[in-house]
């Protein structure tokens, strides 16, 4: 009999093509993926990949086992999701996706919160670059900024929030030492990944041609509130830092809607449509902060 978790491993090597991009993904070392391999190979007597500088590239024999084992994946999710959509109960796992600056800068107290109202829901919270597959049960429920909603899975269930923007931002104690001496140029602040993004204007405050650069959004924050230059934030994050001023002279810029999204059967527990239900009203409440409107605490 074939193992699943052999197939699993297989699946991972398949759509990475390297040992070690799957070792990756699955959270374990290289010579675990190899041994599964080879014991797949070994039951089903036949070589599956060919090892290629390039990485590894599936066999004729592969392709064949490919086809077989994305039916199993896929029968394996709806089993699942079918069994855990009849899950009424308000205990257990519930995993949520989501961009970290929305988790970190605004919605951790509203999870605070909900897991006071809920102690017996575990909560595990997927905050990072990568988007989670609701499809594959990686995650029950995704807050995600989409700009266009044409872009959307049409398998997801969708509750659309309100509208996100951003602007650009520098400290105050930098703002009001360029305006006290000569105007100097400051430097970009910027992700290494994104670099400055095509709406963003300058305003008043001339920047150099030598950026600064940061590998993620927290060091971004620090950077722009330690006066090293200009950058572009959401506006929950800028407004709401005493410590920073929009730069004169600049524009918001839309990036788009919140949405809450789930899939299939898994909408219908009731953990998961508790939660749906929750954060939808507190992103209704954040909605002046989002847009950017004055006044906004």
């Amino acid at each position: 009999m074939i193992d699943w978790d052999d197939v699993r491993y297989f699946l991972a090597v398949a759509r990475g093509g390297s040992v070690r991009a799957a070792a990756e993904r699955l959270g374990v070392n290289h010579a675990t993926v190899l041994r599964r391999i080879a014991q797949l190979e070994e039951r089903l007597g036949v070589q599956m990949f060919d090892k290629r500088p390039s990485g590894y590239r599936l066999t004729e024999a592969g392709e064949e086992v490919l086809e077989f084992a994305d039916q199993m994946e896929a029968s394996s999710h709806r089993l699942e999701t079918r069994v855990f959509g009849r899950d009424q109960s308000v205990r257990g796992l519930l995993r949520v996706t989501l961009p970290p600056p929305l988790a970190t800068h605004l919605l951790m107290p509203g999870f605070a919160d909900f897991v006071r109202l809920h102690p017996e829901i575990e909560m595990e919270i997927l905050s990072s670059g990568e988007l989670a597959n609701l499809t594959n049960r990686e995650a029950d429920v995704a807050i995600r900024v989409v700009y266009d909603r044409k872009t959307l899975p049409l398998n997801l269930h969708g509750m659309k929030g309100p509208e996100l923007f951003g602007g650009v931002y520098m400290s105050r104690d930098a703002l009001a030492a360029w305006r006290e001496d000569a105007p100097y140029p400051l430097r970009w602040i910027v992700i290494s990944l994104h670099g400055i993004p095509s709406w963003a204007s300058e305003g008043e405050v001339r920047t150099t041609g030598v950026p600064f650069k940061t590998t993620d959004a927290e060091a971004q924050i620090v950077a722009v509130q330690q006066g090293i230059g200009i950058t572009t934030l959401p506006c929950f994050v800028g407004d709401a830092d005493p410590l920073l001023v929009r730069v004169p002279g600049t524009d918001l810029h839309l990036y788009g809607a919140v949405w809450l999204l789930t899939q299939g059967e898994a909408r219908k527990t009731k953990r998961v449509r508790l939660f749906t239900e929750f954060v939808s009203r507190r992103l209704a409440a954040y909605a002046p902060l989002l847009a950017g409107l004055p006044n906004t605490p």
